[in-house]
């Protein structure tokens, strides 16, 4: 397998209450081999069209994900229902897939790596979903996830049923079609919000953790007024907003610049309130003193 670089259509992208924004999209398609037998012959490779495959991935954003029943690499049901209350990452691959998958995948790894200062792994979850069914099974997704070296709490390997690989697909707007050689399919991420609706289509095979970093901030940082007014929700949203992504080392840092002008802002603030309540004591203490004295009445006997 290989991707078609000179195969890329550009898409606007608008995430919920944020600016559009510019994506790739490539398509993992199949051998060169494969291809070059097709054209010796006059024939054409079968493939997807990537406007079309663009336009499917778009369609679905703001959409909320059906209920599905998967199941893991050690074969136990799971529902993507119970991964609701966080955002999760949503890829999709298949095991029989020799080059693309691999490196999309180990690609995607290095990203989760890459958060590691802008979020800890209880704050989302990551789940690749094997499209090839029945030969995408829990086995096979295990053996998958195990020659990847992929070992976190927060990464699962899903196996759909056949049925519902066509519907689940189409949910997430994802496009695939076969070939001789395998499968030409969308290359990217979804991101679905903690309740359960696709936030945003990170889409083309250079996934880095500042693509994927940036849609979780928002929806991190987002959220309902009632948890943003709690103290420990308060911390946690700025100490990620006083992160940034290092195209050096392809991971996120804590900008320390910002954490020093966001204390010094604090303890101006902690001075002005400070100073505001002691003259508000001394105006109170310099009203009661200018009061008149009771008047004491002597009394006598009669």
């Amino acid at each position: 397998m290989r991707s078609f670089a000179d195969r890329r259509e550009r898409a606007r992208l608008r995430t919920p209450g944020l600016a559009t924004l510019l994506l790739a999209a490539l398509i993992g398609s199949a051998t060169a081999s494969a291809e070059g037998e097709a054209t010796r012959n006059g024939g054409s490779m079968p493939g997807l069209d990537e406007r079309e495959a663009v336009a499917a991935s778009q369609a679905a954003i703001g959409q909320p994900v059906p209920e599905f029943a998967l199941l893991d690499r050690q074969g136990r049901p799971l529902s993507l229902a119970s991964y609701r209350g966080k955002p999760l990452l949503v890829s999709f691959i298949y095991t029989g897939c020799f080059q693309i998958c691999p490196t999309t995948t180990r690609n995607l790894h290095e990203a989760v790596k890459g958060l590691d200062r802008l979020l800890s792994p209880n704050q989302f979850n990551v789940v690749s979903i094997g499209f090839n069914q029945p030969f995408d099974s829990p086995q096979a997704m295990r053996a998958f996830a195990a020659q990847q070296r992929i070992d976190y709490a927060n990464w699962e390997f899903l196996s759909p049923e056949p049925a519902t690989v066509d519907r689940l697909t189409r949910a997430f707007g994802f496009s695939y079609t076969a070939t001789p050689a395998g499968f030409d399919h969308v290359l990217g991420v979804t991101v679905v919000d903690a309740q359960g609706r696709i936030h945003a289509q990170v889409l083309g095979d250079r996934i880095n953790a500042q693509r994927l970093g940036e849609p979780l901030r928002q929806l991190l940082i987002g959220g309902p007024l009632i948890e943003q007014l709690r103290l420990d929700t308060l911390v946690e949203r700025v100490r990620i907003l006083c992160t940034v992504y290092d195209p050096e080392t392809g991971r996120y840092r804590y900008n320390y610049t910002l954490i020093l002008e966001i204390i010094g802002g604090l303890g101006f603030f902690v001075t002005v309130a400070v100073y505001w309540m002691a003259d508000r004591l001394r105006r109170r203490r310099e009203r009661l003193a200018a009061l008149p004295a009771p008047m004491t009445v002597a009394g006598g006997s009669h």
